[in-house]
């Protein structure tokens, strides 16, 4: 067998990856069925070979392109000193090439200063996963979905109001103080009571976002947040189904936990779904975030893509 050769990758690959990346998502796409086929791969490549930054190697054997990786920059006040290898940034026909090809890859981004490497990756794909496991990757971050089943608005769950702004305000720090504790040990920067309360204000003002609350004794307890998927940065490209929910936001006040209100609120965002039309609805947690990793499974959520990453002293 000819050995690989790795090229920076040029327009001259689109084709070629084009082709990966669809027989990786066929196969993926067979595990998952409810993953929806983009149609036109070349465009999803395209995308990211064209972002600013964008950089990453093709490998070749013999006549064949066999593989690709590519990497983009995100937001450094969020990410850092990245560098991103997306769900379409990475194909190969042998998982082990994808260890060569992301070290000719990293050589300039660790050049350029990117030390915070992150790469979304198909949950069902071990051989993948593997490969990229034994570059120093980790998982981070899960992204899921599910049927949205039948289901009707339980006693206590309701649309919040702008009454409930005061309530929802509090609620807000409650999930990244939980994010910040170990094992997750989140550095996610925090935004102000006034952030907030805007945000609140905005959501309750469009009518295809839907804030949920529990209530018990009177208070509100708990606040579930559900979107287009269209307004969502991670669920995007080959992650983002056709036609699918994003459970956005989820949060109930610790003295509650256990006593069925996040039950309740995951009952109500499948009668809210079904209502608005929706047959899909998708989330995303941090596996090291003990409650959520156990918590969405146990509703039916399965992973989908798994973001890694790899941080270079």
């Amino acid at each position: 067998m000819p050995g690989l050769e790795i090229h920076p990758f040029s327009d001259e690959h689109l084709a070629a990856a084009a082709g990966l990346l669809a027989e990786r998502h066929r196969r993926h796409r067979t595990a998952e069925p409810l993953l929806t086929d983009p149609g036109d791969f070349e465009a999803e490549v395209r995308a990211l070979w064209e972002a600013e930054e964008a950089s990453g190697v093709t490998g070749v054997r013999g006549e064949h392109v066999v593989g690709y990786v590519l990497g983009i920059r995100k937001e450094d006040s969020i990410w850092g000193d990245n560098v991103w290898v997306d769900p379409a940034g990475h194909a190969v026909a042998e998982a082990e090439d994808l260890r060569d090809l992301y070290a000719a890859a990293a050589t300039r981004w660790v050049d350029e200063g990117r030390t915070r490497h992150y790469s979304v990756v198909p949950a069902a794909d071990g051989a993948h996963l593997d490969a990229w496991n034994r570059l120093g990757f980790g998982q981070q971050q899960a992204l899921a979905i599910r049927e949205v089943p039948e289901a009707a608005m339980p006693e206590g769950v309701r649309l919040a109001r702008e009454s409930d702004i005061d309530a929802l305000v509090e609620l807000g720090p409650i999930l990244p103080e939980h994010q910040g504790l170990s094992p997750v040990f989140s550095s996610v920067p925090r935004e102000t009571e006034e952030e907030l309360r805007q945000e609140v204000l905005d959501d309750l003002g469009n009518p295809e976002i839907g804030t949920l609350v529990a209530e018990m004794d009177g208070r509100v307890v708990g606040s579930f947040v559900l979107a287009p998927t269209a307004l969502s940065s991670m669920h995007a490209g080959l992650a983002r189904p056709a036609d699918a929910l994003l459970l956005a936001w989820a949060v109930t006040r610790p003295d509650v936990r256990g006593t069925g209100a996040g039950l309740a609120l995951t009952e109500g965002s499948f009668a809210w779904a079904r209502e608005h039309g929706y047959g899909t609805m998708v989330t995303d947690w941090r596996v090291t975030n003990l409650l959520s990793s156990r918590f969405w499974p146990r509703r039916g959520f399965r992973e989908t893509f798994l973001r890694l990453y790899r941080s270079i002293p």
